[in-house]
Protein backbone atom coordinates (compact mmCIF):
# COMPACT_ATOMS: atom_id res chain seq x y z
CA UNK A 1 0.00 0.00 0.00
CA UNK A 2 1.03 3.65 -0.12
CA UNK A 3 3.29 5.18 2.52
CA UNK A 4 1.76 5.10 5.99
CA UNK A 5 2.34 7.59 8.80
CA UNK A 6 3.13 6.07 12.18
CA UNK A 7 3.02 7.99 15.46
CA UNK A 8 5.23 6.24 18.02
CA UNK A 9 5.46 7.50 21.60
CA UNK A 10 8.46 6.71 23.80
CA UNK A 11 10.67 6.29 20.73
CA UNK A 12 14.02 7.28 22.23
CA UNK A 13 15.10 3.75 23.14
CA UNK A 14 14.03 0.14 23.56
CA UNK A 15 11.14 -1.25 21.56
CA UNK A 16 10.01 2.21 20.49
CA UNK A 17 13.38 3.10 18.98
CA UNK A 18 13.73 -0.28 17.26
CA UNK A 19 10.22 0.00 15.83
CA UNK A 20 10.90 3.50 14.48
CA UNK A 21 14.04 2.26 12.72
CA UNK A 22 12.28 -0.77 11.27
CA UNK A 23 9.29 1.22 10.04
CA UNK A 24 11.54 3.77 8.36
CA UNK A 25 13.52 1.03 6.64
CA UNK A 26 10.24 -0.48 5.43
CA UNK A 27 9.45 2.78 3.62
CA UNK A 28 6.84 4.36 5.88
CA UNK A 29 6.93 7.74 7.60
CA UNK A 30 7.41 8.05 11.37
CA UNK A 31 6.47 10.71 13.86
CA UNK A 32 8.60 9.79 16.87
CA UNK A 33 8.04 11.40 20.25
CA UNK A 34 10.24 11.34 23.33
CA UNK A 35 10.82 13.50 26.37
CA UNK A 36 14.07 14.50 24.66
CA UNK A 37 13.63 14.31 20.89
CA UNK A 38 17.31 15.19 20.50
CA UNK A 39 18.03 11.52 21.15
CA UNK A 40 16.61 10.88 17.67
CA UNK A 41 18.89 13.31 15.82
CA UNK A 42 20.83 10.48 14.17
CA UNK A 43 17.65 9.03 12.68
CA UNK A 44 16.57 12.46 11.47
CA UNK A 45 19.93 12.93 9.76
CA UNK A 46 19.63 9.53 8.09
CA UNK A 47 15.99 9.67 7.01
CA UNK A 48 15.31 13.38 6.50
CA UNK A 49 11.70 14.50 6.41
CA UNK A 50 10.43 10.91 6.60
CA UNK A 51 11.09 11.19 10.33
CA UNK A 52 9.51 13.93 12.42
CA UNK A 53 10.89 13.97 15.97
CA UNK A 54 8.97 15.84 18.66
CA UNK A 55 9.51 16.50 22.36
CA UNK A 56 6.59 15.11 24.32
CA UNK A 57 5.77 14.16 27.89
CA UNK A 58 2.73 11.90 27.52
CA UNK A 59 1.48 12.80 30.99
CA UNK A 60 0.75 16.33 29.71
CA UNK A 61 -2.64 15.89 28.03
CA UNK A 62 -2.66 19.34 26.42
CA UNK A 63 0.78 18.75 24.95
CA UNK A 64 -0.24 15.33 23.59
CA UNK A 65 -3.19 16.89 21.77
CA UNK A 66 -1.15 19.84 20.52
CA UNK A 67 1.65 17.68 19.11
CA UNK A 68 -0.78 15.18 17.59
CA UNK A 69 -2.85 17.88 15.91
CA UNK A 70 0.28 19.59 14.61
CA UNK A 71 1.74 16.46 13.03
CA UNK A 72 -1.64 15.45 11.60
CA UNK A 73 -1.78 18.83 9.86
CA UNK A 74 1.81 18.49 8.63
CA UNK A 75 1.54 14.91 7.36
CA UNK A 76 -2.08 14.95 6.27
CA UNK A 77 -2.93 11.75 8.16
CA UNK A 78 -2.03 9.41 10.99
CA UNK A 79 -2.43 5.77 10.04
CA UNK A 80 -0.90 4.01 13.04
CA UNK A 81 -0.51 4.96 16.69
CA UNK A 82 1.89 2.92 18.80
CA UNK A 83 1.24 3.93 22.41
CA UNK A 84 4.60 2.74 23.67
CA UNK A 85 5.74 5.30 26.25
CA UNK A 86 6.14 3.69 29.64
CA UNK A 87 8.56 2.29 32.18
CA UNK A 88 8.82 -0.37 34.88
CA UNK A 89 8.37 0.12 38.62
CA UNK A 90 9.88 -2.56 40.83
CA UNK A 91 8.58 -2.95 44.36
CA UNK A 92 6.07 -4.86 46.41
CA UNK A 93 2.56 -3.44 46.62
CA UNK A 94 3.19 -2.36 50.22
CA UNK A 95 6.60 -0.92 49.37
CA UNK A 96 5.76 1.65 46.68
CA UNK A 97 5.16 5.24 47.71
CA UNK A 98 2.18 7.31 46.68
CA UNK A 99 4.32 9.39 44.32
CA UNK A 100 5.82 6.25 42.72
CA UNK A 101 2.40 4.68 42.25
CA UNK A 102 0.79 7.81 40.82
CA UNK A 103 3.68 8.44 38.41
CA UNK A 104 3.49 4.86 37.14
CA UNK A 105 -0.22 5.22 36.40
CA UNK A 106 0.20 8.70 34.90
CA UNK A 107 2.79 7.51 32.38
CA UNK A 108 1.78 3.94 31.57
CA UNK A 109 -2.01 4.26 31.64
CA UNK A 110 -3.02 7.89 31.31
CA UNK A 111 -0.24 8.58 28.80
CA UNK A 112 -1.68 5.87 26.55
CA UNK A 113 -5.22 7.19 27.09
CA UNK A 114 -4.29 10.75 26.09
CA UNK A 115 -2.42 9.46 23.01
CA UNK A 116 -5.37 7.37 21.87
CA UNK A 117 -7.87 10.17 22.47
CA UNK A 118 -5.68 12.59 20.52
CA UNK A 119 -5.39 10.48 17.34
CA UNK A 120 -8.99 9.31 17.18
CA UNK A 121 -10.55 12.44 15.62
CA UNK A 122 -8.09 12.12 12.72
CA UNK A 123 -8.57 8.37 12.36
CA UNK A 124 -12.35 8.62 12.51
CA UNK A 125 -12.38 11.39 9.91
CA UNK A 126 -10.21 9.43 7.50
CA UNK A 127 -12.12 6.21 8.38
CA UNK A 128 -8.91 4.27 8.69
CA UNK A 129 -6.37 3.67 11.41
CA UNK A 130 -4.69 1.14 13.63
CA UNK A 131 -3.89 1.61 17.31
CA UNK A 132 -1.27 -0.57 19.00
CA UNK A 133 -1.20 -0.09 22.79
CA UNK A 134 2.02 -1.67 24.07
CA UNK A 135 1.08 -3.87 26.99
CA UNK A 136 3.17 -6.81 28.21
CA UNK A 137 2.97 -10.46 29.17
CA UNK A 138 2.57 -8.64 32.49
CA UNK A 139 -0.86 -7.60 31.19
CA UNK A 140 -1.83 -11.28 30.97
CA UNK A 141 -0.31 -12.55 34.21
CA UNK A 142 1.24 -10.96 37.29
CA UNK A 143 4.43 -11.58 39.23
CA UNK A 144 5.68 -10.40 42.62
CA UNK A 145 7.59 -7.13 42.90
CA UNK A 146 5.84 -5.41 39.97
CA UNK A 147 2.27 -5.02 41.19
CA UNK A 148 1.81 -1.39 40.15
CA UNK A 149 3.32 -2.05 36.74
CA UNK A 150 0.84 -4.90 36.27
CA UNK A 151 -1.99 -2.65 37.41
CA UNK A 152 -1.24 -0.24 34.57
CA UNK A 153 -0.95 -2.98 31.95
CA UNK A 154 -4.13 -4.77 33.03
CA UNK A 155 -5.89 -1.41 32.99
CA UNK A 156 -4.50 -0.65 29.54
CA UNK A 157 -5.76 -3.99 28.22
CA UNK A 158 -9.28 -3.45 29.53
CA UNK A 159 -9.40 0.07 28.14
CA UNK A 160 -8.12 -1.07 24.75
CA UNK A 161 -10.59 -3.97 24.63
CA UNK A 162 -13.47 -1.51 25.05
CA UNK A 163 -11.92 0.92 22.59
CA UNK A 164 -11.69 -1.75 19.90
CA UNK A 165 -15.44 -2.28 20.08
CA UNK A 166 -16.16 1.44 20.06
CA UNK A 167 -14.02 2.40 17.06
CA UNK A 168 -14.52 -0.67 14.89
CA UNK A 169 -17.48 0.93 13.06
CA UNK A 170 -15.08 3.71 11.95
CA UNK A 171 -12.70 1.12 10.43
CA UNK A 172 -10.17 1.81 13.17
CA UNK A 173 -8.45 -1.36 14.41
CA UNK A 174 -6.88 -2.06 17.79
CA UNK A 175 -4.18 -4.66 18.48
CA UNK A 176 -2.90 -5.00 22.05
CA UNK A 177 0.79 -5.91 21.91
CA UNK A 178 2.01 -8.19 24.70
CA UNK A 179 5.81 -8.59 24.63
CA UNK A 180 7.78 -10.93 26.83
CA UNK A 181 11.38 -10.11 27.79
CA UNK A 182 13.15 -8.18 25.03
CA UNK A 183 16.77 -7.06 24.83
CA UNK A 184 16.37 -3.55 26.22
CA UNK A 185 17.15 -1.78 29.49
CA UNK A 186 13.57 -2.25 30.77
CA UNK A 187 14.93 -3.78 33.98
CA UNK A 188 18.08 -1.65 33.85
CA UNK A 189 18.52 2.09 33.92
CA UNK A 190 14.96 2.85 32.86
CA UNK A 191 13.39 1.06 35.82
CA UNK A 192 12.39 2.82 39.02
CA UNK A 193 12.89 0.80 42.21
CA UNK A 194 10.99 1.29 45.43
CA UNK A 195 12.83 1.24 48.75
CA UNK A 196 12.74 -2.37 49.99
CA UNK A 197 11.05 -3.29 53.26
CA UNK A 198 13.02 -5.89 55.22
CA UNK A 199 9.80 -7.74 56.07
CA UNK A 200 9.70 -8.89 52.43
CA UNK A 201 13.35 -9.88 52.07
CA UNK A 202 12.62 -13.62 52.00
CA UNK A 203 9.57 -13.27 49.76
CA UNK A 204 10.89 -10.76 47.23
CA UNK A 205 14.62 -11.32 47.49
CA UNK A 206 14.94 -13.52 44.38
CA UNK A 207 12.81 -11.17 42.28
CA UNK A 208 14.72 -8.12 43.47
CA UNK A 209 17.97 -9.80 42.47
CA UNK A 210 16.60 -10.80 39.07
CA UNK A 211 15.55 -7.19 38.47
CA UNK A 212 18.70 -5.49 39.74
CA UNK A 213 19.73 -4.42 36.25
CA UNK A 214 22.32 -7.11 35.67
CA UNK A 215 20.09 -8.86 33.15
CA UNK A 216 19.39 -5.78 31.04
CA UNK A 217 20.24 -6.30 27.37
CA UNK A 218 20.50 -10.09 27.87
CA UNK A 219 16.86 -10.97 27.20
CA UNK A 220 15.96 -13.38 24.35
CA UNK A 221 13.61 -11.07 22.45
CA UNK A 222 14.96 -9.13 19.44
CA UNK A 223 13.47 -5.59 19.38
CA UNK A 224 13.88 -5.28 15.60
CA UNK A 225 12.05 -8.53 15.00
CA UNK A 226 9.33 -7.23 17.29
CA UNK A 227 9.10 -4.21 15.00
CA UNK A 228 8.82 -6.46 11.96
CA UNK A 229 6.02 -8.38 13.66
CA UNK A 230 4.10 -5.16 14.32
CA UNK A 231 4.51 -4.06 10.70
CA UNK A 232 3.13 -7.42 9.62
CA UNK A 233 0.09 -6.97 11.86
CA UNK A 234 -0.58 -3.45 10.60
CA UNK A 235 -0.32 -4.70 7.01
CA UNK A 236 -2.86 -7.48 7.62
CA UNK A 237 -6.47 -7.25 6.50
CA UNK A 238 -7.46 -9.31 9.55
CA UNK A 239 -5.13 -8.33 12.41
CA UNK A 240 -5.37 -9.98 15.84
CA UNK A 241 -6.91 -8.26 18.83
CA UNK A 242 -3.85 -9.33 20.82
CA UNK A 243 -0.30 -10.05 19.68
CA UNK A 244 2.03 -11.98 21.98
CA UNK A 245 5.68 -11.28 21.19
CA UNK A 246 8.49 -13.72 21.89
CA UNK A 247 8.54 -17.39 22.81
CA UNK A 248 8.36 -16.69 26.55
CA UNK A 249 5.08 -14.81 26.17
CA UNK A 250 3.68 -17.17 23.54
CA UNK A 251 4.24 -20.19 25.80
CA UNK A 252 3.28 -18.64 29.15
CA UNK A 253 0.00 -16.98 28.14
CA UNK A 254 -1.88 -20.21 27.23
CA UNK A 255 -0.74 -21.76 30.52
CA UNK A 256 -2.11 -18.79 32.44
CA UNK A 257 -5.39 -18.86 30.51
CA UNK A 258 -5.84 -22.60 31.05
CA UNK A 259 -5.20 -22.20 34.76
CA UNK A 260 -8.03 -19.68 34.98
CA UNK A 261 -10.37 -21.90 32.97
CA UNK A 262 -9.61 -24.84 35.24
CA UNK A 263 -10.11 -22.79 38.40
CA UNK A 264 -13.42 -21.40 37.14
CA UNK A 265 -14.63 -24.92 36.40
CA UNK A 266 -13.67 -26.16 39.90
CA UNK A 267 -15.58 -23.33 41.54
CA UNK A 268 -18.51 -23.14 39.12
CA UNK A 269 -21.07 -24.49 41.61
CA UNK A 270 -20.15 -21.75 44.08
CA UNK A 271 -20.25 -19.13 41.30
CA UNK A 272 -23.69 -20.01 39.95
CA UNK A 273 -25.02 -20.43 43.47
CA UNK A 274 -24.82 -16.66 43.88
CA UNK A 275 -27.84 -16.23 41.54
CA UNK A 276 -31.47 -16.32 42.58
CA UNK A 277 -32.89 -19.82 42.10
CA UNK A 278 -34.12 -20.40 38.54
CA UNK A 279 -37.78 -20.11 39.47
CA UNK A 280 -37.30 -16.72 41.13
CA UNK A 281 -35.42 -14.88 38.37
Amino acid sequence: MSERTWLITGASRGLGRALAETVLEAGDRVVATARDAGSLDDLTAEHGDRLLARDLDVTDRDAVFAVTNQVAAETGRIDVLVANAGYGLAGGVEEVTEDEARRQVEVNLFGALWSMQAVLPTMRAQRRGHILPISSIGGVGAFPNTGLYHATKWGLEGMAESLAQEVGPFDVKVTIVEPGPFRTDWNGGSMVRATPMHAYDDVLGPRRQAMDGSQAFTQPGDPRRAGEAMIRVVSSDDPPRRLLLGEFAADLAPTLWQGRIDEAARWRDVSVGADFPAGER
